[in-house]
């Protein structure tokens, strides 16, 4: 398959069955966060992770990372798989992987320079001459466009979108090949946001670099990804490319979060798809879709039967019991039936 899912050949990650389960401490309840997802990112693409907040977006990208451990499943980055390594051999191994995060001032030492906060993992890689840490610091700075003059700056004197950008070139800093970035744009201002967003484009071109983009923003997935992965409570539930998904949204949950945009189009139509209630606990999770007692089109047999990830088309999964059936939807509110397409 094309598209969405890369070959074997070309994944620089690759993610099988994966499982993150965290205990609850007052009810010794287990939680899913990650319920046996699997995908692939080739090289030199970028994927999305879209999704409600405790859809397990962030839990997904530190598994990936290696900073926490999944339950279970395997996460292959190139031709390593992860759990073949334990501590130094994968503190050493992540120089090949890095990740922005959601608040860049949180992120940075207060009481560092920005000389100091790029060059500590230039020091901890340990193969640098001192002379050669400080070229790569400018060239650094140079990548996300600030000049030599912000080295001896602290974190508190720079704007947000100067942060991000320092938050940025530190992750570059030991040349990885993944970057995972956790909301880099969501306490931005609307022009801060596009002008990072902006950056993290040229610099994947630039570098070549592999990009797993986290977010809630749909537009700012949009204008950075390729495809596009949907998580609802831990699983995916729809994967395609960025354009299909856009033009052609298949499942429930996916044209609900779509039709949510300012002006959204779906089908050539304007509609609001709205979910019932709020998001079942994690906890409380039984047999069935995950997305059954919120849908507006859910059938009978949705609450007793979850539906795997299936291709409808060459660059598109998707995991729903109506549309794996071909059957047409009449969504609430909508003029006519919407039928998935050819």
């Amino acid at each position: 398959m094309t598209g969405s899912r890369p070959s074997r050949q070309e994944r620089l990650v690759e993610v099988e069955n994966l499982v993150k389960q965290f205990g609850h401490r007052r009810s010794g309840t287990l939680v899913r966060a990650v319920d046996g997802v699997s995908l692939g990112v080739a090289r030199g693409t970028a994927l999305g992770l879209v999704g409600e907040s405790g859809s397990g977006k962030t839990t997904m990208g530190r598994c990936v990372l290696g900073l926490i451990p999944p339950t279970s499943g395997r996460v292959q980055f190139g031709d390593v798989d992860l759990a073949t390594l334990k501590g130094r051999r994968l503190r050493q191994f992540r120089r090949h992987m890095q990740m922005v995060f959601q608040n860049p001032y949180d992120s940075l030492n207060p009481r560092w320079r920005i000389r100091d906060i790029l060059e500590e993992p230039l020091i901890l890689s340990g193969d640098m001459a001192r002379a050669d840490r400080h070229a790569r610091i400018r060239d650094l700075l140079s990548h996300v466009r600030l000049d030599e003059s912000f080295l001896e700056r602290f974190p508190h004197q720079l704007s947000g979108g100067q942060q991000q950008r320092v938050g940025i070139a530190r992750a570059l800093a030991t040349s990885p090949d993944l970057v995972v970035l956790d909301e880099p744009t969501s306490a931005l201002d609307t022009v801060t946001r596009a002008e990072i967003l902006d950056l993290l484009d040229r610099l994947r071109g630039d570098l070549g670099l592999t990009y797993i983009f986290i977010s809630h923003d749909l537009s700012a997935v949009r204008r950075v990804c390729d495809s596009i992965a949907v998580m609802y409570l831990g699983r995916i539930v729809e994967e395609a490319r960025t354009p299909r998904l856009f033009e052609s949204p298949q499942h429930p949950y996916t044209r609900s979060l779509l039709s949510s945009l300012l002006e959204p189009r779906i089908d050539g139509r304007r509609q609001r798809i709205r979910l019932r209630g709020d998001p079942p606990s994690s906890m409380e999770l039984t047999a069935g879709c995950p997305l059954h007692t919120r849908c507006p089109v859910a059938l009978p047999a949705c609450a007793r039967e979850s539906q795997a990830l299936a291709d409808i088309e060459p660059d598109q999964r998707v995991a729903c019991m109506r549309v794996s059936r071909r059957e047409p939807i009449e969504w609430p509110g909508a003029s006519e039936p919407v039928h998935r397409d050819p």
